[in-house]
């Protein structure tokens, strides 16, 4: 029988990417390969509750929500994930996952949104992006970058021109909470008119760094 490690499942609203404001059940696996600098669920690296994927089922089925949410961690290092995924997707949900980019995501099922977060730089983690995902990103995916600085900034600018990225799917550019200030990097976009999404945390605005929210 199928089981995953889990952190938490809860219920908010969806605090970034295109779906930023939707009622949203979030499945927050348990683990991570990466440490990233600016990391804010270092309590999803270990511990969390064994579950079968029936049981997640049943409790995100409980929350009436239509979008759901599977993070992390990093959800793809447990294997098990890519069920998790198709079965969500069977059942009817809009799933997306949130993944560092670090793991291998060609066999994630095709009707799942991917999120995937390209390090820069200063999160200490950049080694670790795997270019050869970016392959499989279909015009429904989108990629993230958190900057935290301007070099990180401009590291971001070099990856879509040489990757192409944005013309594969949407780009996120996001400024890594109390390291960098949303206005900056907003001027920064416009003064350089890239085809970029600005986005911020919403829950942290409205929930601060209370967990599960």
């Amino acid at each position: 029988m199928s089981r995953l490690r889990i952190t938490e499942i809860f219920h908010s609203l969806q605090g970034e990417s295109r779906s930023m404001g939707w009622p949203t059940a979030f499945i927050r696996l348990t683990g991570c390969p990466l440490r990233c600098g600016y990391c804010d669920t270092a309590y999803a690296f270990a511990g969390g509750e064994w579950m079968t994927i029936d049981h997640i089922l049943n409790q995100v089925t409980g929350f009436g929500a239509h979008h759901v949410t599977v993070t992390g961690g990093e959800p793809l290092a447990q294997p098990d994930s890519l069920l998790l995924l198709t079965r969500l997707c069977d059942a009817g949900y809009e799933v997306s996952l949130e993944t560092s980019g670090a793991l291998d995501i060609s066999a994630v099922d095709p009707r799942v949104i991917k999120v995937m977060d390209l390090k820069t730089p200063d999160s200490g983690e950049m080694k670790k992006n795997l270019y050869s995902n970016l392959a499989h990103l279909q015009a429904q995916d989108q990629v993230k970058f958190v900057l935290c600085s301007r070099e990180d900034y401009d590291w971001a600018k070099d990856m879509l021109l040489e990757y192409g990225i944005a013309t594969r799917c949407e780009v996120l550019f996001s400024p890594s909470h109390g390291q960098l200030a949303p206005r900056t990097l907003a001027e920064w976009i416009l003064s350089d008119h890239l085809p970029v999404r600005f986005q911020i945390q919403l829950h942290k605005i409205l929930w601060g760094a209370e967990r599960g929210r």
